[in-house]
């Protein structure tokens, strides 16, 4: 059965790559506790190629696989659920789809409100961002710090996306972060397994400098 971390490093893919399942290796290594596979191509055979081979690879180390905005993939390659940004009607559907013990999570932007109808839809994590200008998604809205405080009582595990780097991430572990999302500081990187450990250690040394 499915199960979320308490907390942790939120790793997001960044392909298509040719080297998509060795950074990913070397990201679990580093101290991942969630993985998004996030491809908004059309090459469906790559991408089941690929979602199969990182669920392989996540099972390995007890990470739950998420998909990216596709339930019908998530369901092919067996995995733990998948991650929605558009409507609760969306969510339901995937529900259906899915099952109970799927994992759901929803992108609320910079919407407290938003974040309540999706917990209320049966949203199992919802995420808040960009905190930070990010160069993955140049175009988000900026969410403010403060949104963390303010959701705490949703009941849900809070993911926050948007530019996070072990030098700005503290503050948002701070503010009550249950993951921090990461895109290009972890697949971005020359030493992906590096990246993703000094990410990871802002919550295995809380409040602290990132160690090396």
């Amino acid at each position: 059965m499915p199960y979320l971390p308490s907390s942790g490093l939120y790793a997001i893919t960044n392909g298509p790559r040719s080297d998509l399942v060795q950074v990913v290796r070397d990201a679990l290594a580093g101290g991942v506790r969630l993985l998004q596979y996030r491809d908004l191509g059309d090459d469906h055979a790559r991408r089941h190629a690929e979602a199969q081979a990182l669920k392989r690879l996540c099972d390995e180390h007890g990470v739950p696989l998420l998909i990216n905005g596709d339930a019908a993939l998530a369901q092919a390659v067996g995995a733990a659920g998948v991650h929605l940004g558009e409507t609760a009607e969306d969510l339901a559907s995937a529900r259906d789809r899915l099952g109970p013990q799927a994992i759901i999570g929803v992108s609320c932007f910079d919407s407290l409100e938003r974040a309540r109808g999706m917990v209320s839809a049966g949203a199992d994590y919802v995420s808040f961002g960009a905190f930070f200008p990010s160069s993955t998604l140049p175009r988000a809205r900026m969410a403010p710090l403060e949104l963390l405080r303010q959701s705490a009582a949703l009941g849900v595990p809070r993911v926050a996306i948007g530019g996070i780097t072990p030098e700005n991430g503290a503050a948002l572990v701070d503010a009550g972060a249950d993951y921090l999302a990461a895109i290009s500081a972890v697949f971005g990187a020359t030493d992906v397994r590096a990246a993703a450990r000094r990410l990871a250690d802002l919550y295995r040394f809380p409040s602290s400098e990132s160690h090396p």
